[in-house]
């Protein structure tokens, strides 16, 4: 067995803790899982198919991890590829297809057929639109000071919109539209190998289905289409993100629990807003199941349940959460000076905010340290006290969006006294 099949085992058994190497592998490794099949893990995880026409991928993997994805493959096999299928438009799962249109020239094969949802294309035109805000919001969420947000695509030469069967060389690959993390998802059964690839619907953690940074996502369908899965009886499930899971029994258990969670959420966040509760008594109110949050892959390593509890607000409720002064709030310093001249000067709401992170309670010290940062960004006290609040969140959070967030704020305030 591979490190990488023995490595998913454990972790399935509890015999390891999953942990952000499990997501983001910091190596490129292969796997067969079947005769013919192979699963590639990296970034964004790719499952390789061999039929008699050529490859089939499901997703190319990263632009980072690209050449080394595509040398994986080719010790695999050396057959042409005949068709990537992406399972959603994240540069984490397409960037890797140049690479393999480069490698199909280079042997002299024909250029490799790319077929994904037709969404894909207008999530490209929004990321080269948004490409300034995706190189910010990645420095920050990732803590990459060198972070820039990609401009050229490899769009889809075919593209399909609530499903497709496509034959390669006497192979079904099924391909399922589903609205989840994003508006563009695919996910693809392949019958005969007993074989489900659940792309980012699936990905050993929490469902992202909350980021901050992030447009829409969609819990309730979500769900839906990790129940159809279910149904399957798959006896291999290529995630998106994560170690690869065998045998039906525990391909049901995971999907149907992922499922679970989601569900929990969207019913008590709706159940509360029904009756009126507003947006911060229901992040606080709504809870996860320990139960559920306590299984390998649904431990909040990247998302956090709280964010999927607003993302199933703006999704049902807009983005007002019923506090009239955020309807036309004044700018965030013109209160935080003004909360100041009543506290007795930035100082004295800094010297608040390191008691009340002494005392543990790092969420009101975390409102109070911002508070005193916008009133006088140029003191050195409060932004010694900033730094201290925000490594210090950052230091308690499991998930990677919010820790990396919160270490993104001490980071500006080191930076500020340079």
């Amino acid at each position: 067995m591979s490190d990488l099949l023995d490595r998913a085992e454990r972790l399935w058994t509890g015999d390891v803790e999953p942990d952000e190497s499990d997501l983001s592998p910091t190596e490129v490794e292969l796997a067969e899982v079947a005769p013919g099949v192979a699963f590639v893990s990296s970034i964004g995880n790719v499952g390789a198919f061999a039929t008699p026409d050529g490859l089939v991928l499901i997703d190319a993997g990263s632009r980072s991890r690209a050449e080394r994805v595509v040398a994986a493959v080719r010790a695999w096999s050396e057959a042409p590829v005949d068709t990537i299928v992406y399972t959603h438009g994240h540069i984490d799962h397409v960037m890797g297809a140049a690479a393999f249109d480069r490698d199909a020239e280079a042997r002299g094969h024909r250029r490799v057929r790319v077929v994904g949802h037709r969404n894909v294309l207008e999530r490209f035109d929004r990321y080269r639109l948004m490409a300034g805000y995706h190189t910010v919001v990645g420095k920050r969420q990732y803590r990459r000071p060198d972070f820039e947000w990609p401009r050229d695509y490899r769009a889809p030469d075919e593209t399909y919109e609530d499903a497709c069967t496509l034959d390669i060389g006497g192979k079904r690959f099924e391909l399922r539209h589903a609205m989840g993390e994003t508006d563009d998802h695919t996910w693809v059964f392949v019958p005969q190998d007993g074989v489900v690839c659940t792309g980012d619907l699936f990905t050993w953690s929490c469902p992202p289905a909350g980021a901050p940074h992030e447009s829409q996502r969609y819990a309730t369908d979500w769900a839906l289409a990790l129940r159809e899965m279910a149904q399957l009886d798959a006896e291999i499930l290529v995630p998106g993100h994560g170690p690869p899971i065998t045998g039906a029994d525990r391909i049901r258990q995971a999907l149907e629990e992922t499922a679970e969670l989601l569900e929990s959420l969207v019913e008590q966040a709706i159940a509360l807003m029904n009756q009126g509760v507003p947006i911060d008594r229901v992040v606080k109110e709504v809870r996860a199941p320990d139960r559920l949050l306590g299984r390998p892959y649904l431990r909040p390593t990247y998302d956090d349940p709280e964010f999927v509890v607003r993302n199933v607000w703006r999704e049902n409720g807009g983005w007002f959460g019923g506090n009239p002064t955020e309807l036309k709030p004044a700018g965030d310093a013109d209160v935080a000076r003004e909360v100041a001249r009543l506290a007795g000067g930035p100082a004295a709401l800094a010297d608040r905010a390191r008691e009340l992170a002494d005392s543990g309670d790092l969420r009101l010290a975390g409102h109070l340290a911002q508070l005193a940062m916008d009133a006088a960004p140029d003191d050195t006290h409060v932004r010694a006290v900033y730094v201290q609040v925000f490594d210090r969140r950052s230091g308690r959070e499991p998930s990677l969006l919010a820790r990396n967030i919160f270490g993104a704020a001490a980071d500006a305030g080191r930076r500020a006294d340079d």
